[in-house]
């Protein structure tokens, strides 16, 4: 079947259902009902590679708008598909260094979070990514700064700094965490080695 394939000749076009499902179709043959050509034509794998690069998200656009829905009528934050895509696309570690996100402290309280820094950690959630991206790190309690926190009144914010490995690659974590909410901003760099 493989000597098939590699003798293949047919020239096809990508389509593309109501449903933004993609599939190839041999050219000169009529779309089958509910599908229409995307522009895209060429050798089987010049198709199929395209289709990879496009369709990033396999779930069918009614089951995509309707998880949505729930999601905003549950208040959760709506993550932009242009951030969900860029998450598949590019490296996370890459993506989570430039610039800050929005970030949350895992724990259910300002006690568990002053808990998790005595122990030397702290985990937060970057709620940018897909699904979040929970990440545990070592804290760093020389470049840290709790000063301006107050926890007792649950008042001001922390800054936090932390290392941890993260897809192989050595990162450092900063955020700056507000104790009324346990929520604020962070981000990565990658660090060469870690201390």
């Amino acid at each position: 079947m493989a000597e098939q394939e590699l003798e293949d000749s047919t020239s096809y076009r990508v389509v593309r259902n109501q449903e933004e499902q993609y599939s190839i179709w041999p050219e000169g043959r009529d779309c089958p009902p509910g599908w229409e050509e995307v522009g895209k034509g060429g050798t089987k794998v010049e198709c199929l590679k395209y289709i990879e690069e496009v369709w990033t998200d396999m779930r069918p656009l009614s089951l995509r708008q309707k998880m949505q829905s729930l999601a905003e009528s549950a208040g959760e934050p709506v993550v932009p598909r242009e951030v969900r895509e860029k998450d598949t696309r590019d490296d996370l570690v890459s993506y989570l260094s430039q610039g800050d996100h929005p970030v949350c402290a895992t724990v259910g309280s300002v006690e568990q979070l002053l808990d998790s820094i005595r122990a030397g950690y702290v985990n937060l959630k970057f709620t940018d990514t897909r699904g979040g991206t929970e990440l545990k790190a070592k804290l760093d309690s020389k470049s840290s700064d709790m000063t301006q926190g107050d926890f007792t009144q649950r008042k001001g914010a922390v800054h936090l700094v932390g290392d941890l490995i993260l897809n192989r690659c050595p990162v450092r974590l900063t955020a700056e965490i507000a104790l009324e909410s346990l929520q604020g901003l962070g981000r990565l760099q990658a660090r060469p080695s870690m201390s």
